[in-house]
């Protein structure tokens, strides 16, 4: 699966794009990631990708031309199954797992990711769809662009290292989340606490264990 950034920050990925999950992934060919200076699709010497916003307004807009000129060339709009053309937005549908899913049977996504006051109107006449990852403000699409590539990612053939993490964890089935989990040590120490696992789990009961899985299963 590839998938496409459109930054003017493109810098500021690559930290997260070259650790863990994602750097394993890209290592084993699973998926495919570029990021794309918006700057080098403008045309005066200063390379600028951002403009006063027409009415008045604090802030400025990046530009429709280098967006247009990079979602025409990167994109390559004339074949369209399998791909979508996101844009990062604040007034887009909220990110969960089934879209998740839904996206992770595309072969290619492009994201176009705002900075300061956002993007000009026009562009979104250019995209498929506006995506926002929660109801909060950020200063760019970078971080959203991350987190669906990431929760995209991990749903793919030889992404994870044991595909059967994704078959009890939140969220797989809408509106479920994990039980809780426990690792060594049995008992721990805090001061004068002593935090054991629930004897069960360490029974070798598979039955019970089960059971007991499913009585604790947290609902969101």
């Amino acid at each position: 699966m590839k998938f496409n950034i459109i930054t003017i920050f493109p810098a500021i990925l690559n930290s997260y794009l070259e650790e863990g999950m994602i750097k394993r992934a890209i290592d084993k060919k699973a998926i495919k990631i570029k990021s794309h200076n918006l700057r080098d699709f403008t045309t005066d010497k200063h390379k600028t990708v951002d403009d006063t916003v027409y009415g008045g307004g604090a802030g400025m807009l990046l530009k429709i031309e280098p967006l247009y000129k990079a979602i025409k060339k990167i994109a390559r709009r004339k074949k369209t199954a399998g791909k979508k053309i996101i844009l990062l937005s604040a007034q887009g549908k909220t990110w969960n797992q089934s879209l998740a899913k839904k996206y992770s049977k595309l072969k290619e996504i492009t994201f176009v990711c705002g900075r300061y006051e956002g993007v000009d109107e026009r562009i979104k006449g250019f995209i498929d769809e506006e995506v926002s990852i929660g109801d909060y403000v950020l200063t760019g699409g970078e971080l959203g662009a991350l987190v669906i590539i990431d929760s995209v990612s991990r749903l793919l053939p030889k992404v994870l290292g044991n595909s059967d993490s994704l078959k009890d964890e939140s969220h797989n089935q809408d509106g479920l989340l994990e039980y809780p989990q426990y690792t060594k040590p049995a008992v721990f120490k805090a001061g004068n606490k002593k935090l054991a696992v629930p004897e069960v789990l360490m029974s070798g009961n598979h039955k019970l264990i089960e059971e007991w899985k499913n009585k604790h299963i947290q609902r969101s």
